[in-house]
This record gives C-alpha cells, sequence and structure tokens, in this order.
C-alpha cells in the first residue's frame, strides 16, 4: 500500500538521535524526526487520507501504484488533498487539463448541459455532436492543418480515437483491395497509441505489451526518422502508416519535416492512409492549433486522432477523416455507446473554441520562448 511505503521511506532516514533505540521506539522517533524537517509531509496511515485509502484500495484493481496524495478539489494550476495540502500539477491529468482545473465558464457549462440532456442515443441526432464535428474540421483547416478535413467520429478517449482510426484504415484497404492482402500497418519505436488491443498492437513497447500477447496480427514497426527505411517498411501490403508529429512517452521527440513529407509521398504512392495521432502533441500545445499545422499540405494526414486536452478532464476523444476514409465508411462499420454525448461534445466545443484563439496560441509561443531562454541559460 501506498502509506505503508511512504512510511518505509521515512523511517529509512538515518537519525544520529535515535540510535540506542530499539524496535518501535525507535521507528517511532525516526519518523517524527524525519517528519519535522518536511515542510510537506506524506499524510500518515491515521489520516484522513490514510483512512480513505484504507477503505478503498482492496476494491480498486491494482493497475496504478498511487502515491499518498488523495486530490480533493482544484483550481486553475493546482490541487488540494484531502489535508488541504496545495500542489502545483505539473502533470495536467496526464496532459489533460489545457484549461486548467475548474475552469469557470467549463464549470458552468456542465451544470447547463446537466439540466438539458446528459445522454442520448447515436441512433438520432443531438445539437453538439454535429456542432463539434463541424467546428474540428473548420478549425483544423483554418489552423493551417489537414487541408482536406471532412468529417469526424466522437468517441470516449485517445485508444478509442486510435482504434476507430485503425479499424477505418482496415476498411480502406479492403475497399481498395479486396483481396485482403492490404491490411499492414505500420506503427514507430517509441510510440505510444493506447492500450486497447488494436491500438497497444501499434504500441511497440515489451513493457505494455508482453502481458497481453500475442498482438493483433499485421503490425509493423519502423524507426523514427529513418527516411531511408520508409520504402522497404511501407509498401502495396501497407493499409496505415499511424505516427506521432511529435512523439510523447518517447521522449517528446519531434519527426522531421523532411521525414514526414517522405512518409507522406510513400503513403500516397502505395495507396496507404496517413495516420497522425496528435492526442498528446495538438490542441495549441506547439503554438499552432495541431503540431502538423506548419507543414506543407503534402504531408498532411488522411486520418488525424485527437482525445486529452480535447475535454480539459472530461471523457472524449475524436477521429477526424478526409472524405476519401469517409466515403469507405458505411452504416453499422462503427459504433459507440457514450462517444458523441450531448455533455462531453457541448464542453468539447468550447474548449476548441479557445484553443483555436489565435491569441491563446501566441501566448502559447510567447511562455514557450521564456521557458527555453531559460533552459539554455
Amino acid at each position: 500500500m501506498a502509506f505503508r511505503t511512504a512510511l518505509r521511506r521515512v523511517a529509512a532516514v538515518n537519525v544520529p538521535a535515535t540510535r540506542g533505540l530499539a524496535g518501535a521506539g525507535a521507528a517511532a522517533a525516526r519518523r517524527a524526526y524525519a517528519t519535522t524537517q518536511l515542510t510537506h509531509p506524506d499524510p500518515t496511515e491515521d489520516s484522513a487520507s490514510g483512512k480513505m485509502v484504507r477503505e478503498h484500495a482492496p476494491y480498486m484493481v491494482t493497475t496504478y501504484s498511487r502515491p499518498p496524495p488523495v486530490f480533493v478539489k482544484g483550481k486553475g494550476s493546482y490541487l488540494w488533498d484531502l489535508e488541504d495540502r496545495k500542489y502545483l500539477d505539473f502533470t495536467s491529468g496526464i496532459a489533460v487539463n489545457s484549461l486548467g482545473h475548474c475552469d469557470e465558464e467549463f464549470s458552468k457549462i456542465i451544470a447547463e448541459q446537466a439540466q438539458e440532456l446528459v445522454h442520448a442515443s447515436n441512433l438520432y441526432y443531438n445539437p453538439w455532436t454535429g456542432a463539434l464535428s463541424k467546428l474540428l474540421v473548420e478549425s483544423t483547416k483554418a489552423s493551417g492543418g489537414m487541408h482536406d478535413a471532412s468529417s469526424v467520429f466522437i468517441c470516449n478517449s485517445g485508444s478509442e480515437a486510435n482504434e476507430a482510426g485503425i479499424k477505418f484504415a482496415r476498411k480502406v484497404g479492403k475497399v481498395l483491395d479486396p483481396s485482403g492482402n492490404k491490411v499492414e500497418i505500420v506503427s514507430f519505436q517509441n510510440a505510444f497509441h493506447g492500450r486497447t488491443m488494436g491500438s497497444l498492437s501499434a504500441t511497440p513497447n515489451p513493457k505494455y505489451q508482453a502481458p497481453f500477447a500475442p498482438m493483433v496480427p499485421g503490425f509493423k514497426v519502423g524507426t523514427y526518422n529513418d527516411i531511408a527505411s520508409i520504402d522497404s517498411l511501407v509498401t502495396e501490403k501497407t493499409c496505415s502508416v499511424i505516427v506521432e508529429p511529435i512523439q510523447g512517452e518517447g521522449g517528446v521527440m519531434p519527426a522531421t519535416e523532411e521525414f514526414l513529407v517522405a512518409l507522406a509521398k510513400r503513403c500516397r504512392d502505395v495507396g496507404a492512409l496517413l495516420h497522425y495521432d496528435e492526442i498528446q502533441c495538438g490542441m495549441a500545445r506547439t503554438g499552432t492549433f495541431w503540431a502538423h499545422s506548419s507543414l506543407p499540405k503534402e504531408a498532411h494526414p488522411d486520418i488525424l486522432t485527437t482525445a486529452k486536452a480535447l475535454g480539459n478532464g472530461f471523457p472524449i476523444g475524436a477521429t477526424i477523416v478526409n472524405e476519401h476514409v469517409a466515403s469507405k465508411i458505411k452504416v453499422g462499420d462503427h459504433g459507440t455507446t457514450f462517444g458523441g454525448n450531448p455533455l462531453a461534445c457541448r464542453l468539447a466545443h468550447y474548449i476548441v473554441g479557445r484553443l483555436a484563439d489565435g491569441k491563446l496560441q501566441e501566448g502559447v509561443k510567447a511562455k514557450s520562448e521564456v521557458s527555453f531562454k531559460d533552459l539554455r541559460s
């Protein structure tokens, strides 16, 4: 348990004043000494946080190893725990809280929409799924990104967005080659595209893949930024190439313009789709709406996926496609129960409006210059 780990860490501090003591007395003395040296010590086992963890942890599948804080409140860039300790949230909810915690208009929209309509079946229209789709397409084109963006599939997460992209690519491949040979999907070393089986198969990290092998067949792995290997990697059997314009988990590694231009050209030559995963690098993080917005049109994707910052903490993802892809997708080819619900889409509509704003993007660039200047000094 996290609290026991934290206490063991504290107890391991070498405290000269406790030498000669033994057993529980020594351990208590060491904990007391170490705690007094910390301005914000970890919650103890008998704290409110400790009691809550002991009550809840046994019922939670241990997919995460959580440290002691139990967060209960957020505002802007800060979080507060049960003991009312204030934290600067450098994780941003794992690259999610684009406008910070509890943005006032965001919170207002949640309250208003909850009184109108939270969920309705995707068998029917609602005002916000279409409005968000239209805004994403228009904002993408206006930003200089994906010039032929046409339509959008709304889902609940980044993994789901990439799964949709993978399925759409397989469908297009089968339409182009009914023999079934055009099904291979290429991804790159150090990539991260998600944890569902399709997106995981495109994430060549043994740490994630090994416990769930075998992966979905038909995936190949290339070397990021290696132009020389593209022709042998992407062939007539390739239906899609999925790539992050800036690798996130891979170490915040940008793809070179030359690499993406060459990759796009090869995809066009063999009839493969180019899929940009901008879940971690898009949504104004680079000072443009999309990380690929600065690329020439010949390097633009056929499929573009986003999530995380799109919802500012509310679950939503999106798969943007051009007409070449959209025209191959028919009723019943894919679906989602919760994706596109009015609440999530209205929230994302507000977020996109904020993040697509030129003044906000100029602010990102200005802050970036300050950060780089300090890092280089």
